[in-house]
């Protein structure tokens, strides 16, 4: 319940500053719409070259990305950790963070939050409709609850990956530019696993299971069977790379030096 009451208190306080200025708001929101736009004609222009993509057509690829929308908003708004070694490390704001009677991780989440992310989910849900209304797709009653856990399954595996990489600061506190990297990485689990070698495929399943946010729960929803198991294992591999960055957050801390000479 306490640390329920603090996320309520950062929401409500996150909400009247971001609200002090609804320009900043309304251009984040606009930049956000573009980059999505922008992958959307990237697919739209390799389908003008040709029908299939190793099998999958246009509408199946653009269902397969507007689900992987609505679990990278998620991840968005409450593992926005990108520069937690700039910040908190080479800064030294985690020692401040640490003299608090709360997980320092839940506050850094806290302090990170972005909610303006979540409409990301709204744009994912639109694609969503609108491809498979075009591919035909019948929605079961039970439908709507896989969906759910599907997707925070996918958010629970960016969001544990990127913990894991945050926690390389707490041994090598220098600047490093792994982040950025790994964000770039990631951008590989929107699309079919398949139309890829099986080396990236195979890191990108159980090394870095970035086709576990997108690829294999979208392919639950589009009928692929052969991929059934994979979209079942979508929450089992959420919740064991939280944990492991979670336990691995807690490892790094006690090795943290503090900011001092």
């Amino acid at each position: 319940m306490f640390y329920t009451s603090m996320l309520f208190q950062y929401i409500s306080q996150y909400l009247k500053t971001r609200f002090q200025y609804r320009a900043d708001l309304f251009v984040e929101f606009f930049s956000d719409l573009l980059s999505q736009a922008v992958n959307l004609i990237f697919i739209l222009v390799v389908f003008g070259h040709t029908s299939l993509l190793n099998g999958w057509n246009q509408d199946e690829i653009i269902f397969m990305y507007g689900f992987f929308l609505v679990p990278f908003a998620l991840f968005s708004t409450f593992f926005n950790i990108w520069d937690f070694n700039e910040r908190y490390i080479v800064k030294g704001e985690l020692d401040r963070i640490l003299t608090r009677p709360i997980h320092s991780l839940f506050q850094i989440i806290l302090e990170r939050l972005e909610l303006e992310s979540l409409l990301g989910a709204i744009t994912g849900l639109a694609v969503m409709f609108y491809s498979g209304s075009r591919l035909g797709l019948s929605v079961h009653w039970y439908d709507p609850f896989l969906f759910l856990v599907f997707v925070i399954g996918g958010a629970l595996v960016y969001g544990g990956v990127f913990i894991m990489i945050a926690c390389i600061s707490f041994w090598a506190d220098a600047r490093t530019s792994i982040m950025p990297m790994m964000y770039n990485i990631s951008s590989y689990g929107r699309y079919p696993v398949d139309i890829y070698n099986k080396v990236i495929r195979f890191v990108l399943t159980w090394v870095l299971p970035f086709a576990f946010v997108g690829v294999y729960p979208a392919a639950y929803f589009l009928g692929k069977k052969e991929w059934y198991m994979y979209a079942f294992l979508t929450p089992v591999i959420g919740i064991v790379f939280f944990v492991l960055s979670v336990l691995l957050w807690n490892q790094g801390v006690k090795k943290y030096r503090g900011a001092g000479n």
